[in-house]
């Protein structure tokens, strides 16, 4: 364990040296603009770029009333120092992060393979691969767990009994995929998240909002009449309390939701820029000494992310478990 932190720290010095020497060799006037490049880290591209200069193009996928569906490769839009052509490619062209269309008139829709879907892919695969074979170590007759069985099913026991169970209440099972599902999900996005060059998947606010839509609907639809009549008629109040908490509650309604697809999305990027901003300060003061200070920095808060991809996915699943056990509690 310890020859494999001093590698990673080794390796990561050593790739922060050369990188400050590579920034030394450019002119005075020639200076890194540092928001920009954190900003084009957290925000989704057509293009997935590894490095400067080393681009992965993605698909455009694009569909119009006029020239019905045209797919192409995102480098069509850009030439060869990967900077966007005037002209653009089949009437369309990229302007900051966006395709646009050169005819102002003309509407399309976007079905594009971006950075952040392509990331969205993968994690789904990952989730997919390693609970199939999970799930078929189950099914064995071996007895003893190994392999990835070992390593995820005190996680998943962690969620059930911890998490889903105790704030589900005894209808849990119905609901334990989900969560599971859920918990994994937002787990594996933050740790693809942390990788070098990797797409800020849970820190795209669509994502999370799309999960928190999710736990709205499945909460909402499990409600009992118990839950509704909280709601809308609360018990044991004056009437004229009821109207004054009638808003309120449907008001609670949507703020649950909203605060989960907030607190995951901020938590996320919040930590991407701090980091990135970390890495940044060898740049801006172009010094070994601060070189080496950020550096240990950068190292030290990249630990604490990863303790941060799973508090985020705990507090998501946590909510949720809340949320729907609230929904589904019998009347006492």
């Amino acid at each position: 364990m310890l020859s494999k932190t001093l590698y990673f720290l080794s390796t990561f010095f050593l790739l922060s040296f050369f990188s400050f020497a590579d920034a030394k060799k450019s002119s005075e006037d020639d200076k890194v603009d540092i928001g920009g490049m954190i900003m084009h880290h957290i925000l989704d591209d057509y293009g997935y770029e590894i490095m400067h200069g080393v681009v992965i193009p993605l698909p455009v996928i694009l569909y119009s009333n006029e020239t019905g569906l045209d797919i192409f490769s995102s480098s069509k839009l850009f030439d060869e120092d990967h900077v966007a052509l005037n002209e653009g490619y089949k009437g369309y062209y990229y302007d900051h992060g966006h395709i646009k269309s050169i005819d102002s008139s003309r509407s399309f829709y976007d079905f594009s393979i971006t950075k952040n879907v392509a990331f969205l892919f993968l994690n789904a695969s990952l989730i997919v691969f390693i609970f199939l074979n999970v799930a078929r170590a189950y099914g064995s007759k071996i007895s003893a767990p190994s392999g990835l069985q070992s390593f995820f099913e005190p996680i998943i026991l962690f969620v059930r009994d911890n998490i889903v169970k105790p704030n589900i209440g005894k209808h849990y099972e119905k609901y334990l995929p989900y969560m599971l599902t859920l918990f994994f999900f937002i787990f594996f996005g933050n740790i693809l998240g942390l990788l070098p060059a990797a797409a800020n998947l849970t820190g795209n606010i669509a994502v999370t909002m799309i999960l928190a839509v999710l736990t709205f609907l499945i909460t909402n639809f499990s409600g009992n009449k118990n839950y509704w009549k909280h709601i809308f008629w609360t018990p044991n109040v004056p009437n004229v309390m009821r109207i004054i908490i009638l808003p309120i509650e449907i008001i609670g309604v949507f703020t649950k939701p909203f605060s989960l697809m907030i607190r995951l999305f901020v938590a996320i990027t919040a930590g991407h820029i701090v980091l990135l901003s970390f890495i940044g300060m060898t740049f801006i003061f172009q010094s070994y000494f601060v070189g080496i200070l950020s550096s240990l920095f950068a190292v030290a808060l990249n630990i604490i992310e990863l303790l941060v991809a799973a508090i985020q996915a705990y507090v998501f699943t946590m909510f949720s478990s809340v949320y729907i056990g609230l929904a589904i509690e019998e009347e006492h």
